[in-house]
């Protein structure tokens, strides 16, 4: 069975699948939260039609001057992009035709762009047998003539969050080896800043940030992202982008999110509270999962159960998991959940229990 290596777009996974899909379904397999974007955008809905009939700012401002000062940065050390994916395909050119070493299992758009650069992928594969737990030293020993390491922090799939001290180490032990530290912080604001990697920006030039505003703000279809760098990296990164990447409106309504501590707050505190509840549910089934800090998390079946049919029936059942064919190392054995609305949480713990007992 061939499925997409990416989780929403549901309606291409029933098809690959070979399924019907229902006339309703929930899509646990996007990590968005329930809430909707901020509501400044609805309001305001008619004065960003005005944006329409003219070309955005080059640099995409206003948001590149609000994201800089909402990190305590100067403006060349950012740079915005048609969403964080953008800045993978930046980095894969960055790194054509070298060694890069990546945490398994990643976010696949990390091996695909780099591929498409014939970059030299050099795996560190972590393992459930140790709770997909990454140790500095562990990683130490595969830097060696990279030019390169990516890390996901919190980490996707299994949301499990590397403390700034311990990314401080690795990043020393990158220095040390000449390669270069890509921290991807797509899901940290459901932490807080302060397990940013941010602060130590400046005194790591060899630390490139990636941000995401899709997830906290809800706001996939507009496309925006970010990069933090050291502003040497910056300009190398963009000398082949696109002339105005970064649409009006997207710079307008991202620019307008970072003030917006309560929306932030709110999500974080639903986001956590859900996360808990549907710990204490996979404990209770005798499902293994993942200590995630993130919006979502990972989880396997107890012993003897199957999971190509737990799958394919949770489908049929109107409930999109994402599959983790394309995570080295979960192989399509485990599962990974975005946190939602608590009726549609009730509802997935209602389809899995009926399942287990059946099954």
């Amino acid at each position: 069975m061939s499925l997409p290596n990416h989780g929403a777009n549901p309606l291409i996974l029933y098809k690959q699948a070979g399924i019907e899909p229902p006339e309703n379904f929930l899509d646990f397999s996007e990590n968005i939260h329930p809430f909707g974007p901020p509501a400044f955008i609805e309001e305001n809905w008619a004065g960003f039609y005005t944006l329409l009939n003219t070309y955005p700012d080059p640099d995409a401002e206003p948001f590149r001057t609000a994201a800089a000062v909402y990190h305590q940065i100067e403006k060349n050390q950012l740079a915005a992009a048609n969403g964080a994916a953008e800045v993978f395909t930046w980095l894969a050119r960055r790194y054509r035709g070298k060694q890069v070493a990546l945490l398994e299992p990643a976010f696949s758009e990390y091996r695909k762009t780099l591929e498409a650069e014939n970059a030299v992928i050099r795996e560190i594969q972590l393992s459930s047998d140790s709770d997909w737990q990454m140790t500095a030293a562990g990683i130490n020993s595969h830097l060696s003539g990279c030019e390169a390491l990516y890390i996901c922090n919190p980490h996707n799939p299994t949301g499990l969050l590397l403390t700034a001290e311990k990314l401080k180490e690795i990043a020393d032990h990158c220095a040390d080896a000449k390669c270069e530290l890509v921290i991807d912080e797509a899901f940290v604001d459901f932490i807080d800043e302060e397990a940013s990697f941010t602060e130590h920006l400046s005194s790591c030039p060899h630390v490139i940030i990636v941000r995401s505003m899709t997830k906290m703000y809800a706001i996939a279809g507009l496309r925006l992202g970010y990069v933090m760098a050291a502003p040497r990296i910056i300009e190398e990164l963009i000398e082949g982008a696109a002339h105005w990447n970064v649409n009006a409106l997207s710079a307008s309504i991202g620019s307008r999110c970072f003030p917006l501590k309560d929306y932030r707050e709110t999500i974080r505190q639903a986001a956590s509270e859900e996360r808990r509840n549907m710990m204490q549910f996979l404990a209770e089934k005798n499902c293994r999962f993942t200590d995630s800090r993130a919006n979502f998390l990972s989880f396997c079946l107890p012993a003897g159960k199957d999971p190509d049919l737990f799958f394919q029936d949770m489908l049929k059942k109107g409930i999109v998991l994402r599959h983790t064919y394309s995570f080295k190392g979960m192989d399509g054995r485990w599962f990974r959940i975005g946190m939602k609305a608590d009726t549609a949480m009730q509802r997935l713990r209602k389809e899995m229990a009926e399942w287990l007992a059946q099954n």
